[in-house]
């Protein structure tokens, strides 16, 4: 049999008051949880900087989502972290951890069975443990070797049965903790870019060397080559330009599409003879390797160039930046 379900009509009464009710019972639990940042939150923070293995997250349930969060946090500023499932753990994964690491265990009441079970055998195995929960006269409280506690919170629920102002607030809490934790390892936004390759933030921080043609897909001849052999150059290396160089390898110059169609249109243009010295433009712009990405395409567009030559410290060329692959990137 078909399941029937309640059909709105226009004189259906949703009761919007009590969403708002549950974003003032969230909000409020979060507001509230600044009375709790006090020694044992600061313990918390020291026992994850002084940690020289892995921070591991555990929880059951809705709180194991929030660990999962948690922990990845953690891991993309900076802090080796990983989440392991606590019916998963006792069917082997407790293998996964070690006398160096830390656990982080979440459980509103601080009794859930799951939880309890990995106790014993964390302590068995060296780890230092912290309990996160709303419970001090817990088995978790009683054995952890710190808490952080959220206080008694009440559920947005209106059975105030379902998990929800609790894991919210674990959540901002495990937010503070992260991000106290990354404060103070001073971490920068080149190590967060790293771990964030796709993001926004990465795409703004990513350096010339991580975008440039080398090799194959870089023209690169000598100055004193004929035009004949920089056009082959640019056709094998599928480029815009070839880069010029003396007979020690350093940059003198670029011959670019436009200064090929200027050549082409003087008379009697002799390519087999006529050498690249007295047609390529000389001194051309360039980029270090480490340089942003976003800083060659401010130079390309101001001087409305599509290659920019990039040099090592000795001026010699070691790739192209092309103009048509940084969107392709996201570099703006």
């Amino acid at each position: 049999m078909e399941k029937s379900h309640p059909k709105l009509t226009s004189s259906s009464h949703i009761d919007l008051e009590y969403a708002r009710e549950v974003l003032s019972l969230e909000g409020e639990a979060i507001l509230q949880l600044r009375d709790r940042i006090d020694n044992h939150f600061q313990k918390a923070v020291e026992m994850v900087l002084e940690c020289t293995g892995q921070v591991i997250l555990s929880g059951m349930g809705k709180c194991g989502f929030v660990g999962q969060k948690i922990s990845a946090t953690f891991a993309s500023t900076g802090t080796r972290s990983v989440y392991i499932h606590p019916a998963e753990a006792v069917h082997g994964d407790l293998g996964r951890i070690t006398g160096e690491d830390l656990v982080i265990l979440l459980s509103r009441s601080g009794n859930t069975e799951e939880i309890v079970r990995l106790i014993n055998p964390i302590k068995t195995i060296g780890a230092k443990m912290i309990g996160m929960t709303c419970n001090l006269r817990s088995t978790l409280a009683e054995f952890a070797d710190e808490i952080i506690f959220l206080g008694n919170i009440q559920e947005a629920c209106p059975l105030r049965l379902a998990p929800s102002t609790s894991t919210t607030a674990m959540l901002a809490m495990g937010d503070a903790l992260a991000l106290t934790v990354l404060k103070h390892k001073n971490f920068s936004k080149e190590q967060f870019a790293l771990y964030h390759p796709a993001g926004s933030l990465g795409r703004k921080l990513l350096k010339v060397h991580q975008v440039m043609r080398t090799g194959e897909e870089c023209a690169i001849v000598f100055d004193h080559d004929t035009i004949k052999t920089a056009i082959l150059a640019i056709s094998k290396a599928k480029a815009g330009a070839a880069i010029c160089t003396n007979k020690d390898g350093i940059l003198t110059g670029i011959f670019t599409d436009g200064d090929l169609r200027r050549y082409i249109s003087r008379k009697n243009p002799q390519v087999e003879k006529d050498l690249l010295l007295h047609h390529m433009t000389q001194n051309p712009k360039k980029i270090g390797p480490s340089n942003l990405a976003s800083e060659a395409l401010k130079i390309m567009k101001e001087f409305k160039i599509g290659e920019l030559p990039v040099v090592d410290s000795e001026n010699k060329p070691i790739g192209v930046v092309n103009l048509k692959d940084l969107p392709k990137m996201e570099v703006f």
